[in-house]
């Protein structure tokens, strides 16, 4: 058992934002600080984003730490190693729900657990499991970006293709950082009208 897993010890930071706000720096940022004070720190990340590299978390300015890539929320079980002080967990969105337990229960245990993630998708919706997250954080920084448009302070994530799934991993060809003003949610499809009712179809 590690010096600081004593119950209540630990404790949840979130950092967020839209797309190339800096999130994922901040995020080696701080476990980079974490390992030079020699604290045991883990690393995970989705299997879903292999963007930039398969086993490392990497920022847009690459920027990078080696990882352990999980299927789900509850392989970071899994794969804790008991003396570990320092969890970090790249891309929170793209986990299932299960994640605000397993983040929940590491802080309980004594371990700090840094989450970093989208707050809202690309029709400025929140983003969940992050807003769950946000809500059992003791620590959050929402960061801006710049507005790709007009040089605002950006707080949303353009998407620039036509996709309408929910997730759809991509960098700076597929997103813009854009601000409340420039920033334009595709139109939702409307369902289609049954012929000669009015009504829409359920």
């Amino acid at each position: 058992m590690n010096r600081f897993s004593r119950p209540g010890s630990g404790w949840i930071e979130v950092v967020t934002g839209s797309m190339f706000s800096g999130k994922s720096e901040e995020l080696i940022r701080r476990l980079r600080r974490a390992q030079i004070a020699r604290q045991r720190v883990q690393i995970f990340k989705p299997k879903v984003d292999d963007r930039y590299a398969s086993d490392h978390i990497v920022s847009h300015s690459d920027m990078k730490m080696a990882s352990q890539v999980v299927k789900c929320s509850q392989e970071i079980l899994q794969h804790m190693d008991d003396r570990t002080e320092v969890v970090g967990i790249d891309e929170g969105q793209f986990f299932d729900a299960g994640l605000v337990s397993v983040v929940n229960g590491l802080a309980d245990r004594g371990v700090r657990v840094i989450v970093a993630g989208l707050d809202q998708d690309y029709m400025g919706r929140p983003f969940d499991p992050m807003p769950q997250i946000l809500a059992v954080a003791e620590y959050v920084d929402k960061i801006l970006a710049i507005c790709m448009q007009c040089g605002a302070p950006a707080n949303r994530t353009q998407r620039l293709t036509e996709a309408t799934d929910r997730v759809v991993v991509g960098g700076a060809e597929e997103y813009e950082a854009r601000c409340r003003r420039c920033f334009q949610p595709p139109i939702p499809m409307v369902a289609a009208e049954q012929p000669g009712t009015g009504r829409s179809e359920t």
